[in-house]
């Protein structure tokens, strides 16, 4: 007990009494992120710069306490869950753009900084920062870096690494260091796209220089409603078939458009069983021949209707229903389980079969959710925590399906990570020679599992029929937990 408050006076001393949370009642506010999983750290500390993160991951290393850093707790893999504990480094206070280079096309931001408030600064420039995750108007970019998240507009213009030209990051030891810089390329190893997506288990970012792009001329956005799912899962096969990569192509079914609809009343027709949403953006000319080859395609797959907007008030409502149903999905059950494998763009059509029949077998509503045009899959199995088994069920059936993906050709993350909710899949994709190699690059950054400790890598447990006994003896067991 002397020891804990000791620890608290070291860490008040760097960051303020206000800025250091301890008590019970406060704590649970930070017990759980977006995903299914809880835990209560012994501390949160908010520091407001580079100098008191470090300073108070020295003090963290000295008491031999955990350390996880977190931003919104938007995650949805439970990545910023204080698993074992510790001191939980906040970083929603250190929010500033210190700089947007317009000639260079970049920008310097801190990792406290809700994402969509970097492309309203930089709009102000005829710019814009190109990942967007549905949870843009309250995830961070800091946060974005750690899980190397998506987005709608992910299809044609990549995901968060594609953007990321540099980062300050605070290591293990409390040191600071830049990982690339604000040029398009540096020599020597990649150490900045080794740290986008490590999920906080290398390193502590603190800056970050992104790429901004120029808007564009000219956006259309096209709603395609089907009756059936296989119709919609079809049609996104044939777009893609047809060589048009379009800015976005996203799909929801049934139960989405229904939430959605109470919710946002964006105007998609619940009669429907799927809709697709697909952007198109560039020249003006361009837009429009792109646009006329997407209603073609659809056309084969026997659509209710094509509706194009180009008015910026129609594609807002538009997208708003899209950014908004995960929250919307609550007005169909108190809970839901959101899976985020990818599988290739073929096989769409069998996998959201194979969903539907799991749903049907198992009693439990899955509402499907896609970033279709790079197949990835976002089913969020619905069911009520206060059941008893309800939970364990549904992360069942979580587990079923992300085996489908694997199966399929498919990966076990699209944009989430991997967190808590998939370490123990990993050996389904990955050998043991494969975790093993892995396992090895947290010595390299000498974290001695201090940073994020007990995730990604499986905790040992068998998993189905593979056991990790042997990368395990090989890596050694600090490098798994």
């Amino acid at each position: 007990m002397a020891e804990s408050k000791t620890l608290l006076s070291e860490l008040k001393a760097v960051v303020g009494d206000t800025y250091v949370v301890h008590t019970p009642e406060d704590l649970i506010v930070y017990e759980y992120d977006g995903s299914v999983d809880k835990a209560t750290p012994a501390a949160v500390v908010i520091p407001n710069s580079t100098e008191e993160v470090s300073r108070v991951v020295k003090i963290a290393r000295r008491y031999d306490e955990p350390i996880v850093a977190r931003g919104a707790g938007t995650g949805l893999s439970g990545g910023a869950i204080a698993e074992l504990g510790g001191v939980v480094i906040s970083l929603t206070r250190m929010t500033n753009i210190l700089e947007i280079d317009v000639e260079n096309q970049l920008a310097v931001v801190e990792p406290g900084l809700v994402n969509i408030e970097l492309t309203e600064a930089a709009s102000k420039h005829g710019l814009y920062y190109a990942p967007d995750p549905s949870s843009q108007r309250a995830c961070t970019i800091g946060g974005n870096v750690a899980e190397n998240s998506g987005g709608p507009h992910c299809l044609a213009y990549g995901v968060t690494t594609n953007h990321i030209l540099g980062l300050e990051v605070v290591l293990a030891d409390g040191s600071v260091q830049w990982l690339g810089g604000k040029t398009r390329e540096s020599p020597g190893y990649d150490l900045r796209g080794i740290m986008v997506g490590s999920e906080g288990t290398l390193a502590i970012v603190t800056k970050v220089v992104v790429r901004l792009l120029r808007e564009p001329e000219a956006v259309k956005t096209l709603l395609a409603v089907f009756r059936e799912l296989d119709h919609a899962s079809a049609a996104v096969s044939g777009i893609i078939g047809a060589g048009i990569v379009p800015a976005a192509l996203e799909m929801m079914d049934d139960l989405c458009i229904k939430a959605a609809e109470a919710s946002v009343h964006a105007g998609y027709p619940e009669n429907a069983g799927a809709v697709l949403l697909v952007e198109v953006d560039g020249l003006k000319e361009s837009v429009e021949e792109e646009a006329a080859d997407i209603e073609l395609v659809c056309n084969e797959f026997d659509p209710m209707e094509i509706r194009t907007a180009t008015d910026p008030a129609e594609r807002e409502r538009l997208w708003a229903g899209r950014k908004g149903v995960l929250g919307a999905l609550g007005r169909l059950a108190p809970n839901y389980y959101l899976v985020d494998g990818t599988v290739p763009r073929t096989q769409l059509v069998e996998i959201l079969a194979k969903i539907r029949r799991i749903s049907q077998r198992t009693g439990f509503p899955i509402a499907n959710l896609l970033h279709a045009g790079d197949g990835n899959l976002h089913p969020s199995v619905l069911f009520d925590e206060r059941k008893p088994g309800d939970t364990e069920m549904a992360l069942e059936i979580g587990g079923e399906i992300l085996k489908l993906c694997v199966e399929a050709g498919g990966v076990l993350s699209g944009e989430h990570g991997i967190g808590l909710e998939k370490q123990e899949y990993m050996p389904i994709m990955f050998s043991e020679d494969d975790l093993d190699a892995m396992a090895r690059l947290k010595p390299a950054f000498a974290t001695d599992d201090a940073l994020n400790p007990a995730k990604i890598f499986p905790t040992g447990a068998t998993c189905g029929d593979v056991k990790m006994a042997n990368a395990i003896a090989k890596a050694g067991p600090g490098a798994w937990i």
